[in-house]
């Protein structure tokens, strides 16, 4: 068993069911699975994951589309969410 995502431990089998159940972009992977989405935001799995797609998709990873991040760009706690308001 190898975890591709450590943050959220999702294991490469569980990406492979997944992609074959017909979720075949990042975006998808991630609404389904959690993938991308702990502390690191994706900076240690995104790679990895896309190339997964790529193999499983038999498509150049260049093909694969990657998600598009949005702020904040570093991990904020929730408590520092609310002191100003």
């Amino acid at each position: 068993m190898k975890i591709i995502c450590r943050c959220e431990d999702i294991t490469e089998e569980e990406i492979i069911q997944k992609i074959k159940e017909g979720y075949h972009t990042i975006d998808e992977l991630k609404r389904v699975l959690r993938v991308t989405m702990g502390l690191c935001q994706g900076k240690g799995c995104r790679r990895h994951l896309a190339r997964i797609l790529s193999r499983e998709l038999g498509i150049p990873i260049e093909e694969i589309k990657q998600p598009t991040y949005r702020p904040p760009l570093k991990p904020v706690p929730i408590r520092a969410c609310g002191r100003d308001v």
